[in-house]
């Protein structure tokens, strides 16, 4: 049995080893009517059926999930932290490069596309292995990153808290041409204020994604700043007062990798803050919810 507070996810901010006894990654595909997607879990090593919180991971273009999961070392932060991870897959059919389509009116709204996908995908796991229903996350990267800001923006009551690195905010784009033109930094101000807790982290030396879209919308009262230095980069933390929570990490000179990440996975930099380890911090920050409408 689980300790209440694991139950809970209160994760610990020191580092732990990893798990000698690694869990279970398999692969499955969820079908409805409206279309189907293929999706990878892994079941930490303390797995045994009790209720653990869902981390649902959205990789970036020309990932898979395994590629996903090696970079960012969610798989052995499952096994220390005792979470079940879901990576829903992009396909080729649905997007040459395996990009989430977030710039396409139709995959931005709640029971169309690819968020009625995750979202289904998310309610099937939570009911298969018994997750912790109040305690549910998403975190994505670049295009994935897009996606969980709109799978927060549409599904409030499903997910407790949104993680985006190197991504972009939710109606950023209508359509491929103005996507584009939003990645170049083409757009004025800073995006709407997330109705949930949500952490974004990214470089300023990105040229893919513009690091403008990585901005938060401004809080009342004063933000609060911090500087520092972390496996040689330098950034900067800005933390919004209010509710709900957020933060807003910008790595300095780093491009468009996931920070502090494995090279065993693309798209990674080894170097600056570990993004894995901060946003699961500031997931077990998200306040205790009743479990809403599933």
């Amino acid at each position: 049995m689980l300790r209440p507070a694991l139950r809970h996810l209160q994760l610990v901010l020191r580092r732990h080893r990893p798990s000698k006894a690694p869990g279970r990654f398999f692969r499955r595909t969820y079908s409805t009517g409206s279309g189907s997607l293929a999706y990878g879990t892994y079941l930490p090593a303390r797995y045994g059926g009790q209720s653990l919180p869902l981390v649902v991971l959205l990789h970036g273009c020309k990932q898979t999930p395994e590629d996903f999961a090696a970079g960012t070392r969610m798989n052995e932060a499952a096994d220390r932290l005792g979470f079940i991870a879901v990576y829903p897959a992009q396909a080729r059919a649905a997007n040459p490069a395996r990009c989430w389509n977030w710039f396409s009116p139709r995959d931005q709204q709640r029971d169309s596309g690819e968020p009625a996908l995750i979202a289904a995908i998310t309610r099937h796991v939570i009911a298969r292995h018994g997750a912790d229903a109040r305690r549910v996350y998403i975190a994505g990267l670049s295009a994935g990153g897009a996606m969980a800001a709109i799978m927060g923006a549409t599904y409030p009551e499903l997910f407790a808290a949104v993680a985006i690195h190197s991504g972009l905010p939710y109606g950023a784009a209508r359509d491929a041409g103005s996507a584009l033109a939003v990645m170049r930094g083409e757009r004025a101000g800073p995006a709407a204020p997330p109705i949930v807790p949500t952490i974004v982290f990214h470089g300023d030396g990105d040229r893919t994604v513009h690091p403008r879209n990585g901005e938060l919308a401004p809080a009342r009262g004063a933000p609060e700043i911090q500087a520092g230095e972390a496996n040689g980069r330098r950034y900067t933390r800005i933390v919004h007062p209010g509710h709900p929570r957020r933060e807003h990490w910008v790595v300095h000179g780093a491009g468009h990798a996931w920070s502090g990440g494995d090279r065993r996975g693309s798209y990674t930099d080894p170097s600056g803050p570990d993004a894995t380890h901060e946003i699961l911090r500031f997931f077990s920050l998200a306040p205790l919810r009743v479990a809403g409408r599933m």
